[in-house]
């Protein structure tokens, strides 16, 4: 059985044309529409205006608090100089002690040029410049100038 083809008809496209009454009322809906957009928008500005200030205010307090707390702990300036000359003090000592360890390293090997040292023992324990119980210095250990 053959099937049967179903034609539709074409319902026409042409709208009719909005009346002037219609575009009267659409343009109002429209302006009504936007002016609420308007105010909402002019709330908001408000409300923005209002928490910059506030935050203006924030980073002024903020900013006399930090300026009061330098003004009472001067002693800090004081402390960290302190801690600077330490560090300075602690450099030179570094500095005195390796110049100290390589006298010495220099003047073992002057006194023993000829004898073969063990690769796996250093000058300083075959000397017993360092005692069994403290091991071996780590050479991470020491100061870098």
């Amino acid at each position: 059985m053959a099937a049967k083809k179903r034609t539709r008809k074409k319902k026409s496209t042409k709208s009719k044309a909005p009346t002037q009454k219609e575009i009267q009322i659409q343009l109002t809906e429209n302006f009504v529409k936007m002016q609420k957009v308007m105010a909402n928008l002019s709330i908001k500005f408000d409300t923005l205006s209002e928490n910059l200030t506030k935050l203006l205010q924030l980073f002024e307090i903020s900013a006399k608090s930090f300026v009061q707390k330098q003004e009472e702990q001067p002693d800090e300036a004081k402390l960290l100089n302190k801690i600077d000359t330490l560090l300075d003090q602690n450099s030179t000592i570094a500095h005195g002690l390796t110049l100290v360890e390589e006298k010495i390293r220099h003047k073992l090997e002057q006194e023993n040029p000829t004898s073969e040292m063990d690769p796996i023992h250093s000058d300083a324990e075959l000397h017993g410049i360092y005692p069994h119980h403290m091991g071996k210095p780590r050479p991470g250990n020491y100061p870098r100038f």
